[in-house]
Protein backbone atom coordinates (compact mmCIF):
# COMPACT_ATOMS: atom_id res chain seq x y z
CA UNK A 1 0.00 0.00 0.00
CA UNK A 2 1.26 3.58 -0.81
CA UNK A 3 1.84 5.70 1.96
CA UNK A 4 2.17 9.14 0.79
CA UNK A 5 1.76 11.01 4.61
CA UNK A 6 4.13 14.12 4.38
CA UNK A 7 6.72 14.51 6.80
CA UNK A 8 7.01 18.29 7.70
CA UNK A 9 3.92 20.85 8.05
CA UNK A 10 2.42 22.48 5.12
CA UNK A 11 4.26 25.36 5.90
CA UNK A 12 7.73 24.15 6.63
CA UNK A 13 7.15 22.34 3.25
CA UNK A 14 6.80 25.50 1.17
CA UNK A 15 9.73 26.61 2.88
CA UNK A 16 11.44 23.57 1.78
CA UNK A 17 10.30 23.70 -1.72
CA UNK A 18 11.81 27.81 -1.88
CA UNK A 19 14.99 26.94 -0.48
CA UNK A 20 17.91 26.55 -2.75
CA UNK A 21 19.16 23.26 -1.32
CA UNK A 22 23.05 24.18 -1.77
CA UNK A 23 22.55 27.99 -1.80
CA UNK A 24 20.41 28.24 1.24
CA UNK A 25 18.58 31.21 -0.07
CA UNK A 26 15.01 32.00 -0.50
CA UNK A 27 13.71 31.71 -4.62
CA UNK A 28 9.67 32.01 -5.25
CA UNK A 29 7.78 35.32 -5.32
CA UNK A 30 6.17 36.34 -1.61
CA UNK A 31 6.74 33.32 -0.34
CA UNK A 32 5.59 34.60 3.19
CA UNK A 33 2.00 35.45 2.32
CA UNK A 34 1.63 31.83 0.80
CA UNK A 35 3.58 30.48 4.30
CA UNK A 36 1.13 32.45 6.17
CA UNK A 37 -1.74 31.01 4.35
CA UNK A 38 -0.41 27.25 4.87
CA UNK A 39 -0.33 28.35 8.79
CA UNK A 40 -3.65 29.00 8.87
CA UNK A 41 -4.36 25.89 6.82
CA UNK A 42 -2.75 23.83 9.55
CA UNK A 43 -4.96 25.76 12.07
CA UNK A 44 -8.15 24.70 10.57
CA UNK A 45 -6.90 20.60 9.81
CA UNK A 46 -6.15 20.76 13.79
CA UNK A 47 -9.86 22.47 14.40
CA UNK A 48 -7.64 25.39 16.42
CA UNK A 49 -9.63 28.06 14.55
CA UNK A 50 -12.82 28.38 12.44
CA UNK A 51 -14.31 30.50 10.03
CA UNK A 52 -17.50 32.12 11.60
CA UNK A 53 -19.97 32.17 8.23
CA UNK A 54 -22.84 33.91 10.54
CA UNK A 55 -20.19 36.76 11.49
CA UNK A 56 -19.34 38.08 7.94
CA UNK A 57 -16.54 35.05 7.77
CA UNK A 58 -14.40 36.23 10.03
CA UNK A 59 -11.97 34.12 11.54
CA UNK A 60 -12.21 32.90 15.62
CA UNK A 61 -10.28 30.99 17.95
CA UNK A 62 -11.59 27.59 18.90
CA UNK A 63 -8.68 26.85 21.42
CA UNK A 64 -5.59 29.19 21.95
CA UNK A 65 -3.83 26.27 24.19
CA UNK A 66 -0.24 26.18 22.69
CA UNK A 67 0.82 23.15 20.45
CA UNK A 68 4.62 23.21 21.46
CA UNK A 69 4.79 24.23 17.60
CA UNK A 70 6.40 28.26 18.00
CA UNK A 71 4.96 29.07 14.47
CA UNK A 72 1.55 27.90 14.92
CA UNK A 73 1.52 29.30 18.36
CA UNK A 74 2.23 32.78 17.79
CA UNK A 75 -0.23 32.93 14.67
CA UNK A 76 -2.94 31.34 16.96
CA UNK A 77 -2.08 33.96 19.81
CA UNK A 78 -2.48 36.66 17.27
CA UNK A 79 -6.09 35.46 16.41
CA UNK A 80 -6.81 35.31 20.00
CA UNK A 81 -4.97 38.87 21.23
CA UNK A 82 -6.95 40.52 18.04
CA UNK A 83 -9.86 42.52 19.64
CA UNK A 84 -11.56 42.60 16.72
CA UNK A 85 -11.93 39.45 14.48
CA UNK A 86 -10.88 39.41 10.81
CA UNK A 87 -11.37 37.68 7.30
CA UNK A 88 -9.03 35.08 5.97
CA UNK A 89 -7.51 37.38 3.36
CA UNK A 90 -6.69 39.94 6.05
CA UNK A 91 -4.64 37.33 7.95
CA UNK A 92 -3.27 36.40 5.62
CA UNK A 93 -1.92 39.49 4.92
CA UNK A 94 -1.28 40.09 8.27
CA UNK A 95 0.42 36.73 9.22
CA UNK A 96 2.21 37.61 5.79
CA UNK A 97 4.08 40.38 7.86
CA UNK A 98 5.39 38.95 10.90
CA UNK A 99 8.84 39.79 10.78
CA UNK A 100 11.11 37.14 9.57
CA UNK A 101 8.02 34.41 9.17
CA UNK A 102 10.63 32.38 6.92
CA UNK A 103 13.66 32.46 8.79
CA UNK A 104 10.96 30.98 12.04
CA UNK A 105 10.03 28.15 9.96
CA UNK A 106 13.41 27.49 8.83
CA UNK A 107 14.81 27.48 12.33
CA UNK A 108 11.85 24.67 13.05
CA UNK A 109 13.65 23.05 10.18
CA UNK A 110 17.04 23.37 11.45
CA UNK A 111 16.12 21.54 14.96
CA UNK A 112 14.54 18.86 12.61
CA UNK A 113 18.13 18.33 11.46
CA UNK A 114 16.05 18.92 8.03
CA UNK A 115 18.42 21.91 7.09
CA UNK A 116 21.14 23.82 8.47
CA UNK A 117 21.70 27.28 9.55
CA UNK A 118 24.82 29.44 8.27
CA UNK A 119 25.46 32.45 7.15
CA UNK A 120 27.31 33.87 3.92
CA UNK A 121 29.28 37.38 3.39
CA UNK A 122 27.78 39.51 0.79
CA UNK A 123 30.13 42.09 -1.05
CA UNK A 124 32.98 41.17 2.05
CA UNK A 125 30.16 43.74 3.87
CA UNK A 126 27.00 41.87 4.94
CA UNK A 127 26.13 38.84 6.17
CA UNK A 128 22.63 36.94 4.71
CA UNK A 129 21.24 33.70 6.39
CA UNK A 130 21.39 30.83 4.47
CA UNK A 131 19.90 27.18 5.17
CA UNK A 132 21.47 24.24 3.08
CA UNK A 133 19.96 21.03 3.20
CA UNK A 134 21.07 18.33 5.37
CA UNK A 135 18.44 15.77 5.16
CA UNK A 136 17.12 15.51 1.28
CA UNK A 137 14.87 13.41 2.23
CA UNK A 138 11.65 15.35 3.59
CA UNK A 139 11.70 17.17 0.64
CA UNK A 140 12.05 14.42 -2.19
CA UNK A 141 9.37 12.65 -0.57
CA UNK A 142 6.87 15.49 -0.55
CA UNK A 143 8.41 16.26 -4.51
CA UNK A 144 7.44 12.93 -4.82
CA UNK A 145 3.85 13.04 -3.92
CA UNK A 146 3.59 16.16 -5.63
CA UNK A 147 4.43 14.99 -8.78
CA UNK A 148 2.50 11.84 -8.58
CA UNK A 149 -0.53 13.47 -7.78
CA UNK A 150 -0.09 16.07 -10.96
CA UNK A 151 1.30 13.47 -13.51
CA UNK A 152 -0.15 10.12 -12.08
CA UNK A 153 -4.21 11.34 -11.35
CA UNK A 154 -4.23 8.57 -8.32
CA UNK A 155 -7.97 7.82 -7.61
CA UNK A 156 -6.49 8.35 -3.22
CA UNK A 157 -5.91 12.04 -3.05
CA UNK A 158 -3.82 12.51 0.19
CA UNK A 159 -5.64 16.69 0.89
CA UNK A 160 -1.88 17.67 2.23
CA UNK A 161 -0.41 16.64 -1.16
CA UNK A 162 -3.43 19.10 -2.92
CA UNK A 163 -2.96 21.57 -0.50
CA UNK A 164 0.91 21.91 -1.32
CA UNK A 165 0.21 22.28 -5.05
CA UNK A 166 -1.75 24.71 -4.12
CA UNK A 167 0.82 26.82 -1.85
CA UNK A 168 3.46 26.36 -4.41
CA UNK A 169 1.44 27.73 -7.00
CA UNK A 170 0.67 30.66 -5.43
CA UNK A 171 4.59 31.07 -3.89
CA UNK A 172 5.72 30.62 -7.60
CA UNK A 173 7.99 27.65 -6.67
CA UNK A 174 6.25 25.09 -8.84
CA UNK A 175 8.82 25.05 -11.50
CA UNK A 176 11.29 24.12 -9.36
CA UNK A 177 9.07 20.57 -8.46
CA UNK A 178 8.12 20.63 -12.18
CA UNK A 179 9.56 21.13 -16.07
CA UNK A 180 8.37 23.91 -18.65
CA UNK A 181 6.96 21.08 -20.29
CA UNK A 182 4.94 19.27 -17.74
CA UNK A 183 3.93 22.58 -16.38
CA UNK A 184 2.16 23.14 -19.82
CA UNK A 185 0.70 20.14 -20.65
CA UNK A 186 -0.60 20.16 -17.00
CA UNK A 187 -1.54 23.39 -16.32
CA UNK A 188 -5.34 21.93 -16.28
CA UNK A 189 -5.11 19.86 -13.53
CA UNK A 190 -2.81 21.90 -11.59
CA UNK A 191 -5.47 24.57 -11.90
CA UNK A 192 -8.24 21.88 -10.75
CA UNK A 193 -6.53 21.24 -7.63
CA UNK A 194 -6.10 25.18 -6.75
CA UNK A 195 -9.19 25.55 -6.86
CA UNK A 196 -9.58 22.88 -4.68
CA UNK A 197 -11.66 20.56 -6.93
CA UNK A 198 -9.34 17.79 -6.15
CA UNK A 199 -9.93 18.12 -2.03
CA UNK A 200 -13.12 17.24 -1.25
CA UNK A 201 -12.07 15.38 1.83
CA UNK A 202 -11.49 19.07 2.75
CA UNK A 203 -13.53 21.50 4.82
CA UNK A 204 -13.85 25.00 2.39
CA UNK A 205 -12.49 27.15 4.77
CA UNK A 206 -9.13 26.01 4.18
CA UNK A 207 -9.40 26.05 0.38
CA UNK A 208 -10.19 29.57 1.07
CA UNK A 209 -7.62 30.15 3.14
CA UNK A 210 -5.34 29.19 0.57
CA UNK A 211 -7.49 30.72 -2.09
CA UNK A 212 -6.46 34.20 -0.26
CA UNK A 213 -2.77 33.55 -0.49
CA UNK A 214 -3.36 32.95 -4.54
CA UNK A 215 -4.90 36.36 -4.57
CA UNK A 216 -2.76 37.52 -2.32
CA UNK A 217 0.20 36.62 -4.42
CA UNK A 218 -1.98 38.40 -7.54
CA UNK A 219 -2.63 41.37 -6.10
CA UNK A 220 0.91 42.40 -4.76
CA UNK A 221 2.98 42.61 -7.58
CA UNK A 222 0.07 45.57 -8.50
CA UNK A 223 0.71 47.04 -5.39
CA UNK A 224 4.09 47.18 -4.91
CA UNK A 225 4.45 49.12 -8.41
CA UNK A 226 1.73 51.07 -7.58
CA UNK A 227 3.50 52.15 -4.35
CA UNK A 228 6.82 52.29 -6.39
CA UNK A 229 5.28 54.77 -8.57
CA UNK A 230 3.49 56.83 -6.26
CA UNK A 231 7.04 57.16 -4.24
CA UNK A 232 9.12 58.29 -7.49
CA UNK A 233 6.41 60.61 -8.43
CA UNK A 234 6.38 62.29 -4.94
CA UNK A 235 10.06 62.24 -4.91
CA UNK A 236 10.16 64.01 -7.99
CA UNK A 237 7.80 66.66 -7.16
Amino acid sequence: MHTNELKVKLYEGLVLLALHDEKGTTEGWYVEYSVAAAVLAELLLLNLIRVNRDNKDKVEVLDASPTGDAVLDEVLQKIADKKRPDTLKNWVMRIGQIPKLKHKVAEQLVADGIIKSDEKKILWLFTQKIYPEVDPEPERHLRHEMRRLVLDKPLEIDPRVALMVALAKSAHVLNDVFSKEELKTHKVRIEQISKGEELGALTDDVINAVQAAIMVAVMLPAIMAATTASTSSSSSC
